[in-house]
């Protein structure tokens, strides 16, 4: 039988900081061979554990204008102060390839890309309650006590735009929810406007 034809997805994953939409992402590529990562380009520095190209593309002000004025960004955005962007070039070229993208970005990035892509399968992460989100990111000890509030009260307003995304999942547990992001996953990879068998005519012996 002839090997189906299957159009590449874009997966956006998004969520307010903190509510674990990074380690879900982690796990998906782990699980899942079938997908690629975009590393997106940001003006922040580095945490101590990030590496310049395998977690984020560092640009300074001057590089990230640059790229801006080039065009070569399928969505930027201002976000907890610092600008982030999506490389457009690379998300295209495995998306003809007929490959799997999966893009981990904020709300404001995720609902360009949205608007810039309507094929694309947009994902909320939400945290179980408000609460445990200061928990998180109180445990994750990279930002201060100030950024720590903005993020929460940005969580606030990004939760009420939920109805803008596709699907939502609640992350009271990775185990749990990474179970349902494959499921969505491996529904989006059936989609009749994706995924194009050719059965053929007699059994093949």
């Amino acid at each position: 039988m002839e090997q189906p034809i299957r159009k590449g997805m874009l997966l956006v994953i998004s969520g307010p900081s903190g509510a674990g939409k990074g380690t879900l992402a982690k796990r998906l590529l782990a699980d899942d061979p079938t997908f690629k990562f975009s590393v997106s380009a940001t003006t922040r520095g580095p945490r101590y554990d990030e590496v310049d190209g395998v977690h984020y593309h560092f640009l300074t002000e001057d590089e990230f204008q640059e790229r801006v004025d080039a065009g070569d960004f399928l969505e930027c955005a201002v976000v907890h102060g610092h600008r982030y962007g999506t490389p457009r070039a690379y998300v295209r070229e495995c998306l003809e390839r007929g490959e799997n993208i999966l893009l981990d970005i904020d709300p404001q990035g995720a609902r360009s890309v949205a608007a810039a892509m309507p094929d694309c399968v947009t994902v909320f992460i939400l945290p179980p309650s408000y609460e445990e989100l200061r928990i998180r990111l109180h445990t994750r000890n990279t930002e201060n006590e100030n950024e720590i509030n903005r993020r929460l009260g940005n969580a606030k307003g990004e939760i009420d735009q939920l109805s803008r995304y596709q699907y939502a999942i609640i992350n009271t547990t990775v185990e749990k929810a990474i179970v349902e992001l494959k499921a969505v996953v491996a529904a989006e990879k059936q989609r009749t406007t994706r995924f194009f068998p050719v059965i053929p005519e007699k059994n093949e012996a």
